[in-house]
């Protein structure tokens, strides 16, 4: 393909991601897995440069495009005016440019989310914001049930130890994970090291019993089962409870190969109390990795700028508080909460902790809470807060 001809691919994608993120369809990575699928001839350095513009083109504008022609026109202009050239070129050019067509403006944020996240930030808000929307790296974690983290770094000089977790290696970017010996043997996870920690706070512990209420693919179960290890008879029991079928039927075979031993519930948004009525008053912990806006996960998924509302955020904002509650009764006196979001805007985090006035109303010891972000962190962003049950 002429460049010309990538930049009509990325504007034809780029039409879809719009699309997608307005609608509520795929992620931007799946409809540029899809378009490629029908076009065999663009080769594999094509399809490279394809997906590299259209991720530059969204990391850089903050608002929702109403075109893929005039995302790449705004971009062009901010950062890279040499792609206005290529505007009717031959071949499979896009169309000429035309006096006064739209164009998007470049930006880091929907301006309602950029004044959200400059309360939290305040003077430091462009420098936590631009570090939202670079390049996420590649982090794994050593399954301890299966291998140590120094044994798996004397195997590979070029991985980098993450000090500030337990068993945590940052891999060179573009690494197969997948296609690794240590993978396929159970001994790595792909887990950024924000997840990591937000896993670790909880302290599982052997002998226990565990909930991991929103497991989704069971990520986290997973580090919570690594952490509850020892005799097989003295695990305790670790329950993994999600309303998303194919996520949740994600979680078994991983859990095969990790080693580990868990049990999965699928519940009915609306009957979760129900599902886990057998277990009410009788756990020593609960995760709460609770759905989110997504906003500490920009690296990773930069058009989900697009896809929040106020209304959404709205509703995730009830789902959490109604969690909160549903964790707090599955505790015994003494047991242990951890509420997590991987969000950085205050109406998932501080304020919905005091909204809910759980201190008051449902017998919690005041919240510790502490935020992780790719600026101070190195790793996506977090919300995590800690209590018990009084």
């Amino acid at each position: 393909m002429i460049p010309a001809a990538r930049l009509q691919a990325a504007i034809e994608i780029l039409d879809q991601v719009i699309t997608a993120a307005r609608d509520g369809g795929a992620a931007a990575d799946t409809i540029i897995q899809r378009y490629f699928t029908t076009r065999r001839y663009a080769g594999s350095k094509d399809r490279r440069a394809v997906r590299d513009l259209v991720f530059a083109v969204i990391r850089s504008l903050g608002e929702r495009p109403v075109s893929g022609r005039a995302a790449v026109i705004g971009h062009a202009r901010a950062q890279d005016p040499s792609l206005l050239a290529l505007f009717g070129a031959a071949g499979h050019a896009p169309p000429a440019l035309v006096h006064g067509e739209p164009a998007a403006s470049s930006g880091l944020a929907p301006a309602w989310l950029q004044q959200m996240l400059a309360e939290r930030f305040g003077p430091d808000a462009d420098r936590q914001l631009a570090a939202l929307l670079g390049r996420a790296p590649l982090d794994v974690r050593v399954n301890a049930m299966r291998a140590s983290r120094d044994a798996v770094l004397a195997d590979h000089p070029d991985w980098q130890l993450l000090a500030a977790t337990a068993h945590g290696v940052r891999l060179p970017s573009g690494t197969n994970v997948e296609d690794l010996p240590e993978y396929q043997a159970g001994q790595i996870e792909v887990q950024d090291a924000g997840s990591q920690l937000a896993a670790a706070t909880l302290a599982a512990r052997p002998g226990e019993t565990v909930v991991d209420l929103c497991a989704g693919a069971g990520g986290k179960t997973l580090a919570l089962a690594a952490d509850m290890r020892g005799p097989e008879d003295d695990r305790g029991r670790l329950i993994a409870c999600d309303t998303d079928r194919a996520r949740l039927s994600q979680l078994p075979p991983r859990a095969a190969r990790a080693g580990a031993t868990v049990e999965t519930r699928l519940l009915n948004p609306g009957g979760e109390a129900g599902a886990l009525a057998d277990l009410m008053g009788s756990c020593d912990a609960v995760l709460i990795d609770a759905p989110c806006s997504g906003s500490g996960t920009w690296r990773r998924n930069p058009e989900s700028r697009w896809r929040l509302t106020r209304e959404r955020l709205v509703r995730l904002a009830a789902t959490q508080a109604m969690l909160i509650e549903l964790a707090t009764l599955l505790l015994r006196p003494g047991g242990r909460i951890v509420y997590i979001v991987c969000s950085l805007l205050p109406a998932e985090g501080e304020s919905q902790l005091a909204d809910t006035q759980l201190g008051g109303t449902l017998g919690l010891a005041p919240w510790q809470s502490r935020i992780l972000t790719p600026a101070d962190d190195g790793c996506d962003g977090f919300f995590i807060a800690q209590s018990s049950r009084l």
